[in-house]
C-alpha cells in the first residue's frame, strides 16, 4: 500500500499559479483575467480545504506570466489571493496582489441612473475601505462591497 500522497494536479514547469482564492469567486478571477479564450492550458481548482479560509480555490496557467497591474485587479473580489510564478518547476516570485487605488473598467457601476451605463465609457472606482474592500463610483459617488460589486 502506498500512503505517499500525490498532488491532483501535475506540476507547472512555467507559468502563474494564483492560490488563496475565496471559492464564490475563483471564476469571477478567471473571467477579470480573461482567461476564457486562453490557448495555455488552465487548471481551476474548485472547493479545496483551506485553514485560512475554510475552501479557496486555486487558477494554475502554464506559460503565461501577468503584469502585476492585470493580478492586481483581482484583489477587487480576491483580496486574500497570493500570487506565484513558477519557472523551471521552481517558485521564483511569491506576492499578495494589492488592491489599486483606482479601478478602471473592472467593475459596473450598479446604480442605474450612472452615466457609465448609459454611455459607452469605462468605468472608474477610487478604493474607499481595504478592509473591507468598499469602492466608489467615479462619476456618481455610488459604493459597493468589492464581494458585491459586479465584474465586466
Amino acid at each position: 500500500m502506498n500512503s505517499k500522497k500525490e498532488l491532483a494536479v501535475a506540476a507547472l514547469q512555467n507559468g502563474t499559479v494564483i492560490d488563496h482564492i475565496p471559492s464564490e469567486v475563483v471564476f469571477q478571477a478567471v473571467k477579470i483575467l480573461g482567461l476564457e479564450n486562453s490557448k495555455s492550458a488552465v487548471t481551476i481548482g474548485y472547493n479545496l480545504t483551506s485553514k485560512k479560509l475554510g475552501t479557496k480555490a486555486i487558477i494554475k496557467v502554464a506559460d503565461i506570466f501577468f503584469d502585476n497591474d492585470m493580478l492586481n485587479r483581482i484583489a477587487l473580489i480576491a483580496p486574500s489571493a497570493v500570487v506565484n510564478v513558477i519557472r523551471d518547476y521552481a517558485v521564483v516570485e511569491k506576492r499578495p496582489v494589492e488592491l489599486p487605488e483606482q479601478l478602471i473598467g473592472i467593475a459596473r457601476c450598479a446604480n442605474p441612473k450612472c452615466i457609465t451605463n448609459h454611455q459607452p465609457m469605462h468605468t472608474k472606482f477610487n478604493v474607499v475601505s481595504r478592509e473591507p474592500v468598499i469602492i466608489r463610483c467615479h462619476y456618481c459617488n455610488h459604493s459597493v462591497a468589492g464581494k458585491d460589486a459586479k465584474t465586466l
